[in-house]
């Protein structure tokens, strides 16, 4: 069993959350086939992830037994930021993080 986990990734949860709901409880080299075929951004952290789970596991030689257990994505802090409006007003807005988990058995 293996995790690893990537804390403070620059990019919305909810958007990590849809990359990792395709590939919670496939087998890796599934994985790395739904992630090479998925056009999003979010993809190449989890890959990341998903190798350094897989590296913390032992199991480099057989991936075909090895399965995604648990992955999971939750919020981090977020980076507040300033966007200017009409009449010298400004807007707060908020540039998310997250915090990403996976777990390989």
């Amino acid at each position: 069993m293996g995790k690893a986990r990537a804390k403070y990734i620059k990019m919305s949860p909810r958007k990590i959350a849809l990359v990792l709901d395709r590939i919670r409880g496939k087998k890796v080299d599934e994985a790395y086939r739904i992630l090479n075929m998925i056009n999003k951004r979010a993809t190449l952290p989890v890959k990341k992830i998903l190798d350094s789970a897989v590296a913390n596991s032992n199991a480099q030689e057989n991936t075909d037994k090895v399965k995604v257990k648990a992955a999971w994505v939750g919020q981090g802090p977020s980076l507040k930021r300033l966007r200017p409006r009409a009449q010298g007003r400004a807007d707060i807005y908020k540039r998310r993080t997250a915090h990403i988990e996976i777990e390989v058995q």
